[in-house]
């Protein structure tokens, strides 16, 4: 796990030392263990890496990397590697490290680009063929790991220059201007987006893109011509008996169980994330009962918030006792929010949805104090086994249309169970017009945006996009799970979770993206995601024997968040939030009339949290 960078261009004084040491220096924070450049003869390309050792600890194994006639620099970890590893040992390969950037190399040279789908993994990389004289770059099929990019071009394909870096910082470090992209902040301001599904290349910044997930770029230095690609899609496998409920439990069992047991390999402390929750619950239970790792600690790290009525440690602290495991609280508060929320939004460099992400920050800054350099975390989960409460309706909406019966049973269990919150006659609307329903949504998205009081007139006139606010059609469960995982919803996660554990030198590795796993679920039917009144069954129904009842079987869900609305009652967040709604005003972006509002605190995870979103847009202006 690392920080990379680097320059690609046909002006050979662009391609030097001094700027590859500016990129290195804006990202020491996520290799604190060292760093390594390497410049091609011609000065065309060069490359710059910052390292947090976790495999192979030697200094064979640091980067840039050279291996053969390639050399790469990488950011991220191959799960996979051994199995990869005997496998082209047999094939004539020789390695001299023991880390997985090697592996990477040798893949690439064995099977060329479709090395990438022999990844299990989170990776971003770039790597440089002299015999080809190109670059080939590639980020993971989900986009756990960061790329970002400055393109200067001639034309759609003609590159005269290209930077690129795990963190936006590094470009700006070496003069990439940072010119806000108002179409982008208007909708995060007004709807809360930090993501446009239309174009998942684009940043808050004009002049920077991101490489989206499961997407390559061919750089050739020949021509100086770019290409960019898509190279995964998930694809729906054979799950087996469907009726055969044992069977097919097992099986996910056995797919989350390996994806486990790969992601704690690792040659330093590893540990995990305990929110008391199912997910993370489930991974702790399941490292106890198959672990080999020598490494793993069997210490875990959660958030507390005494006398908060959402607050999860009772749980934690029951599967911590369960199993014996050393548990480490910290118990984050708006003292802790003041001191430190421009170093969060420094690091996070985009806007955030709510004071969640500063919890997790805190969180993995416990885990370097207690020298635990790897966490596993339990993110993913409620995308991909339709976990949040939300989910329930498309659900249901799913039944009304396909079991009538099936729909009322459920219904009525849901609501006993407290995951249906609302149902009525849209619901009904939205089951049997899907289309309709999405363009319905689109519409109230941009009455929502076109009636905002506190933008400004002139402002909204000249940034506002509705072809941005496009909502899917929505048929099945399966269909928003997919759009909520491959779309829209989880890389916002993947971004907090990326930075706030980069802030603090820790890896995060996340056991529900195995793509194995994610494409055996997307493969089974929605009742196994939501059964008998709850949801996320098959998971349930796989740990039901490894962990107490009432975590399994808990009724409800609470979302992972701390007592936002309290801590916005703080005087000094108030005077926070009053001078960036001043910034705001002054940048021509709220209408002067916001000055004159009484700040509305919200919950973390409320509607129309617009004090909160105003508090992070002035930090990135």
């Amino acid at each position: 796990m690392c920080g990379i960078a680097g320059i690609i261009s046909s002006k050979q004084f662009f391609v030097n030392k001094e700027n590859l040491q500016k990129m290195a220096d804006a990202l020491v924070h996520r290799g604190p263990d060292g760093e390594g450049f390497w410049i091609n003869e011609k000065q065309t390309i060069g490359f710059a890496h910052r390292r947090l050792s976790v495999i192979d600890l030697s200094n064979q194994a640091s980067q840039p990397l050279h291996y053969l006639h390639c050399i790469i620099t990488f950011n991220g970890e191959i799960y996979n590697y051994v199995e990869i590893r005997d496998f082209l040992s047999k094939k004539g390969f020789v390695f001299i490290t023991e880390s997985d950037t090697e592996v990477v190399v040798a893949a690439y040279l064995f099977w060329g680009k479709d090395c990438l789908h022999q990844f299990d993994g989170m990776f971003a990389f770039a790597i440089y063929d002299n015999k080809k004289n190109e670059v080939f770059i590639a980020r993971d099929r989900f986009g756990e790991k960061p790329f970002y990019y400055y393109l200067n071009k001639e034309s759609d394909n003609k590159v005269n220059d290209f930077y690129f870096a795990s963190e936006m910082k590094a470009l700006w470090a070496v003069d990439i201007e940072r010119e806000m992209n108002h179409h982008f902040l208007l909708n995060y301001l007004t709807l809360g987006y930090t993501s446009n599904p239309i174009n998942k290349s684009q940043t808050f910044y004009n002049k920077i893109s991101s490489l989206p997930a499961s997407h390559c770029i061919t750089i050739s230095l020949n021509t100086f011509t770019f290409s960019i690609e898509k190279w995964y899609e998930v694809k729906k496998k054979n799950t087996g008996d469907l009726k055969n409920i044992h069977q097919t439990t097992t099986s996910f069992y056995d797919l989350f169980k390996t994806s486990i047991q790969k992601r704690l390999r690792s040659d330093v402390a590893v540990g995990t994330s305990l929110s008391g929750g199912l997910d993370s619950s489930s991974i702790v239970a399941i490292i106890h009962q198959s672990t080999q790792n020598n490494q793993y600690k069997s210490q875990t790290f959660t958030a507390s918030f005494p006398g908060f009525e959402k607050d999860e440690t009772q749980y934690s602290k029951q599967v911590a006792a369960h199993f014996g495991i050393e548990q480490h609280l910290i118990l984050p508060s708006e003292d802790d929010l003041i001191n430190d929320f421009q170093t969060l939004m420094f690091h996070q460099e985009e806007p955030l949805q709510s004071s969640s992400v500063f919890i997790q920050f805190m969180v993995y800054k416990l885990a370097k104090e207690k020298g635990v350099t790897v966490l596993l975390d339990g993110q993913g989960a409620d995308e991909i086994l339709g976990g949040y409460k939300k989910y329930t309706h498309w659900f249901l909406q799913e039944l009304l249309r396909t079991n009538l019966a099936k729909f009322k049973q459920e219904k009525a269990l849901l609501i006993a169970n407290d995951f249906l919150e609302t149902w009525n006659y849209k619901n009904y609307f939205a089951a049997i017009f899907p289309k309709l329903a999405a363009k319905q949504l689109q519409a109230k998205a941009i009455h929502q945006q076109s009636n905002n009081r506190n933008i400004s007139k002139d402002y909204l006139l000249q940034y506002q996009n509705t072809n941005s606010l496009q909502k899917p059609v929505i048929k099945a469960l399966q269909d928003i799970l997919t759009y909520n995982t491959n779309t829209f919803g989880l890389d916002e996660l993947l971004r907090y979770a990326d930075r706030n554990s980069m802030a603090n030198g820790r890896e995060v590795r996340l056991p529900f993206l195995n793509h194995q796993l994610i494409e055996f679920t997307a493969s089974l039917p929605s009742s196994y995601k939501i059964n008998n009144g709850f949801t996320k069954w098959i998971l349930r129904e796989s740990v039901k024997n490894i962990l107490p009842e009432n975590i399994v079987w808990r009724k409800g869900k609470i979302g992972y968040e701390p007592p936002q609305k309290k801590w916005m009652q703080n005087k000094q967040i108030q005077e926070m939030i009053v001078e960036s709604k001043k910034k705001l005003v002054d940048k021509s972006i709220l209408d002067k009339s916001v000055l004159q509002l009484c700040i509305n605190a919200k919950n973390a995870h409320d509607p129309d949290n617009f004090d909160w979103r105003y508090l992070c847009a002035a930090q990135i202006l």
